[in-house]
């Protein structure tokens, strides 16, 4: 069973060094990385050349657009189970291990997911759920995130490239959504996904600074989750669902003086009710 890791990759290189590194502990080693590189010069080169003897590196090149990389990556892809490692996140020792010896003991299963953590075991990007489960259209939400997702080569095969108006560097607001997105499509082929919140993937938890940078974002990454909401035609109390959480903590940041908290959630807010109202295809 042969891993292909597609890594989207811009601006950071430590960070690369730190994931090739975590890499190259792994216990099973019958893997290929895949670096789609977006920087516009060759600052990965010194870094990935050192562990060209260790593990197969393929280094592409290619226009930005996380979802772009990842679809230009999955042209060159021969192993049979594929993820999608973020450019800041590392892998913890027998991490590879453990996801083949899922896969070996449950053929049945087609893909499964894991938890992000930091360093420091707390759950981090994000808010996932301690119940380990299958995965469905209304579930997956807080089962899932681009970096914790494996998927057998067959589903990559079927479900096809990520929605390229989806996800950082798109070429609209939707700036997120993607891997929810190529989730839902999976499922909606039948695919059997497995959420095991004990499969940990390292990463950063994002320092969050109430500004104007803060305020955009929430705005953009609401866009995407709203336009995944709509694109799949979801019932409207899943729509209104999505939509009272963070108003709801827009408002109770308002009462307890927390202007900027509050204002932050109203982004969400905003984004998520632009994306339910754009068109579904």
């Amino acid at each position: 069973m042969k891993f292909s890791l597609v890594l989207a990759t811009i601006g950071r290189t430590k960070e690369i060094e730190d994931f090739c590194s975590s890499l190259a502990s792994q216990a099973y080693n019958d893997i290929e990385l895949i670096i789609v590189d977006q920087n516009d010069d060759d600052r990965l080169i010194p870094i990935i050349q050192p562990y060209s003897s260790k593990f197969t590196i393929l280094h592409l090149r290619c226009e930005k657009g996380l979802s772009k990389a990842r679809n230009h990556g999955l042209k060159f892809i021969t192993g049979d189970i594929v993820c999608f490692p973020d450019d800041d996140c590392v892998y913890p020792v027998g991490l590879l291990s453990k996801v083949h010896h899922l896969f070996q003991n449950k053929p049945d299963w087609d893909g499964v997911t894991g938890c992000s953590v930091d360093l420091e075991g707390k759950v981090s990007a994000g808010d996932f759920s301690d119940q380990e489960s299958f995965l469905t259209p209304f579930n997956l939400w807080n089962r899932n995130i681009s970096f914790t997702i494996f998927l057998k080569e067959k589903v990559i095969k079927d479900v096809g490239g990520f929605d390229e108006k989806l996800g950082l560097g798109a070429p609209s607001i939707f700036q997120s959504g993607e891997e929810t997105d190529y989730l839902i499509r999976a499922l909606n082929l039948n695919y059997k996904i497995f959420y095991v919140p004990d499969l940990l993937v390292y990463h950063p938890n994002p320092i969050l600074v109430f500004n104007s940078k803060a305020f955009s974002r929430a705005y953009s990454y609401g866009c995407g989750w709203g336009r995944v909401v709509s694109k799949h035609r979801y019932p409207i109390w899943f729509k209104l669902y999505t939509l009272i959480r963070p108003l709801g903590g827009s408002v109770l940041s308002f009462l307890t003086l927390r202007m900027k908290k509050s204002y932050y959630h109203l982004n969400i807010f905003r984004g998520r009710l632009k994306g339910i109202l754009s068109q579904p295809v």
